[in-house]
């Protein structure tokens, strides 16, 4: 059986952009991230058969803080520590920028990465 643990709308206001003036400004993010666990088979209700979500949300609230010119290195450096986390077997992680600096509205850019 495959089971997959969720967090969606994780929002922080952080300093990842390209250019100097993304990183000295900040902008909103948002981030989902979903987590596959070992089959789950657990009849004790036992946390140590599945993933701690709050491990989870702590791996990308770290590295949030850190300022990277880009949302992809973000997103790789977040699924290299989930991959360290018990019971994990595969993850996505969504990153969200609000209103990328461009020539023209745009709600948010988007990174997508999976193992």
């Amino acid at each position: 059986m495959k089971t997959i643990v969720s967090l969606e709308g994780l929002n922080f206001f952080a300093y990842h952009g390209f250019y100097d003036e993304e990183r000295k400004k900040g902008n909103n993010f948002s981030c989902d991230v979903s987590v596959e666990v070992k089959s789950f088979d657990s009849m004790d209700d036992n946390i140590y058969d599945t993933v701690n979500y709050e491990e989870v949300y702590n791996i990308v609230a770290e590295e949030m803080k850190a300022t990277k010119k880009l949302i992809e290195t973000v997103a790789f450096n977040i699924i290299e520590k989930i991959k360290k986390v018990d019971n994990v077997t595969g993850a996505t992680v969504k990153i969200y920028k609000s209103n990328p600096p461009l020539n023209g509205p745009v709600d948010r850019a988007v990174v997508e990465m999976q193992f």
